[in-house]
């Protein structure tokens, strides 16, 4: 059984619970295996399976319930009758979490359903994987003064492609590790024709993946630089052994956008200590015209605003858990 931390949501014990059934609008923007059955007369729970960038998923039902939100004047707002998965079945790379908040451009997805409170904009704070539990990440639904008053705050526009338009692409011009801008194909950043490629960030993902060009030359730029030992974990492909090591050092990495936007990376955000003795790259490859994105790990301690208004990202390096 997936493992959660804090205790798991009891729909009896609440009385603004509402499932949606198989018949119901709001089920037919949801892929399941046996909603296609669907009676009107007799209409059963909408069921539904969502699977996301790293291959982890969640099974369960549709339902509505009330969410609560502080507002910055201190007050709570309650968003009633918001549609959310009930999930029963969940695997993959969420250490605990008990959820996943859905941000994307989707009818359903729980910024979609809040525009109503914002103007088009909402931003986060991702702290550090392994926070302590008394410091949270943040989430804000309209304009962040913290952020837009940040002197490094930089942004690059979002990309557009029909064929996927729940997505946040962004076009990737080049990468750099340690001062030296690396021999990729420009294709590997592209979308093609068919809508397959490109680059997106979520944060929904985990860990971050490369199409192959990119990843193999970026796999191949550290393992030039680093002397550490080699360590072999069957979990990620570049490790090392840093037993005695007083001070760890990795290469810089950056990523450079079409529009001039560079997004420079503290090492703790693109290598991962599985425990005090082995740390790996916290990047994955994935076959050439795949899918590239930009996970939640890579985003730590970053403040990253969507402006849907002016269709583009911001993003500032910053203490998360001083936000909070």
């Amino acid at each position: 059984c997936y493992y959660q931390e804090g205790p798991k949501f009891d729909p009896t014990k609440s009385s603004s619970y509402k499932p949606i059934t198989c018949s119901d609008t709001q089920c037919l923007l949801v892929s399941s295996r046996n909603n296609e059955s669907c009676s009107s007369q007799k209409p059963r729970e909408c069921s539904y399976l969502y699977s996301y960038g790293d291959s982890s998923n969640t099974t369960g039902n549709l339902a509505m319930e009330t969410f609560y939100l502080n507002t910055s004047s201190g007050r709570l707002f309650n968003a009633e009758n918001v549609t959310f998965g009930c999930g029963h079945t969940n695997q993959g790379l969420f250490q605990g979490a008990g959820g996943l908040l859905g941000l994307g451009r989707g009818p359903l997805s729980f910024s979609s359903q809040m525009l109503h409170l914002h103007s088009r904009k909402f931003s986060y704070c991702l702290v550090a994987r392994g926070s302590n539990l008394s410091v949270s990440s943040t989430l804000t639904f309209g304009e962040d003064r913290v952020l837009l008053s940040h002197p490094d705050l930089q942004y690059t526009s979002f990309v557009k492609n029909p064929s996927r338009e729940t997505f946040y692409y962004l076009q990737i011009e080049k990468v750099n590790v340690e001062g030296e801008d690396l021999s990729i194909p420009s294709t590997t950043w592209e979308i093609d024709s068919n809508g397959s490629g490109g680059t997106i960030i979520d944060s929904g993902t985990t860990l971050t993946y490369f199409a192959k060009p990119a990843y193999e030359a970026i796999n191949t730029a550290f393992q030039s630089r680093i002397a550490y030992p080699p360590a072999v974990t069957g979990i990620l492909d570049v490790c090392y052994n840093i037993t005695g090591v007083s001070a760890v050092h990795f290469p810089s990495f950056s990523i450079t956008f079409k529009d001039g936007a560079v997004w420079k990376l503290p090492s703790e955000n693109y290598f991962i200590n599985l425990d005090d003795h082995i740390v790996c790259l916290a990047i994955v490859g994935v076959p050439s015209r795949k899918l590239s994105i930009l996970g939640n790990f890579l985003q730590q301690n970053m403040h990253i605003v969507y402006d849907l208004e002016q269709s583009r990202l911001g993003y500032a390096q910053m203490a998360c858990s001083g936000l909070t």
